[in-house]
């Protein structure tokens, strides 16, 4: 008989809460801190925010359209009307145009605002432009500069506001416009070189002669794994990670089959990004190829955030399992031996012994 376990915050509450709280007490020494992110830090405990009118109302109104939709929706604004909006500014005033700001993509990491690194903390007290992603959290948002310049750039499945040419365009014209000493942050969740586009943004500012830099996040397979107590290579049972996309390109369905053909080494973990909607595919497709049917795997959404639910269950077993509980994006897969050492599985198959 097989089962599986769907483990939400609540459950895990009693022994390991999370509370965005935290966040406040480790840091409040480092003197790299700026001060506005502490002065309003009673605020952002309970969600609220000082920040300026105009942001408040954004963030009530995309609050607004998240529950009713899943998300909030782009606020419809062209190109030039966004440069136009920083021109009209007076505090956004260059006297050094022509000479460029600089581009940050920052990582937020997973979505505990305590993954982030102590640069990316910095770079969005500084910020005077920030392009934000929709796997951005409130909680890291209400860290950015109060005077900082928003634009939603987000983007899920069937659905994106802003095309990729588009956003690499915003960047590069904001960097241009604001002028030398400007800092244009492009948030990203995760790690901008995991999945995450990185490469494409910064080789396309590099050729239009704009200075630009990623910052690194804590990628979700990192993040995840550690907060669920899953070691990614364990001596004996995994020699070796591989990261893979469930999510394929328009017309690169093919890449992903190819490389997914090859993922059936014992000893390596499989952490598969964005793969919720290819999942039976996949489950098939290693299982079909050699993958023992009762590998232990786990499927994670909303890691290390306070929504955070998994499901642990045999290989086989994983795509129906997750059905069931209704998972949605963003969910990430872990599949491999080293799955059987964290608490999560061994709390429902005591007596499966992988190692």
């Amino acid at each position: 008989m097989s089962y599986s376990r769907v483990e939400s915050s609540s459950f895990a509450s009693t022994h390991n809460p999370r509370s965005y709280r935290r966040f406040w007490g480790p840091l409040t020494s480092l003197r790299a801190i700026p001060p506005h992110i502490f002065s309003d830090r009673d605020a952002y405990w309970h969600g609220q925010s000082r920040r300026t009118v105009c942001h408040d109302s954004v963030m009530q109104q995309q609050q607004q359209q998240q529950q009713s939709s899943g998300w909030y929706e782009e606020d419809g604004k062209s190109m030039e009307e966004l440069i136009e909006q920083i021109r009209s500014n007076n505090k956004y005033a260059s006297s050094k145009k022509g000479v460029g700001g600089t581009v940050y993509l920052v990582g937020t990491g997973p979505g505990d605002p305590e993954l982030l690194t102590l640069k990316s903390v910095r770079l969005l007290s500084q910020a005077d432009v920030v392009l934000y992603d929709r796997l951005v959290s409130k909680e890291i948002l209400n860290m950015v500069n109060p005077e900082a310049f928003m634009v939603y750039v987000g983007k899920q499945q069937s659905y994106h506001t802003r095309s990729q040419e588009e956003i690499q365009e915003l960047m590069r014209m904001f960097a241009a416009e604001l002028g030398q000493g400007a800092t244009v942050v492009r948030l990203k969740g995760g790690d901008p070189y995991i999945f995450g586009r990185g490469g494409e943004e910064i080789g396309h500012l590099a050729e239009q002669g704009v200075e630009a830099h990623s910052v690194p996040g804590i990628t979700a397979a990192a993040g995840i794994a550690a907060d669920l107590g899953i070691p990614l290579t364990h001596r004996g049972l995994a020699t070796s990670v591989r990261f893979m996309t469930g999510h394929a390109r328009e017309g690169g369905q093919s890449d992903i089959d190819a490389a997914m053909a090859t993922a059936f080494d014992l000893y390596t973990t499989l952490v598969i990004y964005m793969g919720l909607g290819t999942l039976e595919q996949t489950v098939s497709t290693l299982t079909q190829g050699g993958l023992p049917r009762d590998m232990p795997a786990v499927a994670v959404e909303k890691g290390t955030t306070p929504d955070q639910r998994a499901v642990w269950a045999p290989l086989e077993n994983l795509h129906t399992r997750v059905e069931d509980a209704e998972l949605k994006s963003p969910t990430l897969i872990i599949i491999g031996k080293v799955v059987s050492l964290a608490q999560g599985w061994r709390a429902l198959y005591p007596c499966a012994n992988n190692e």
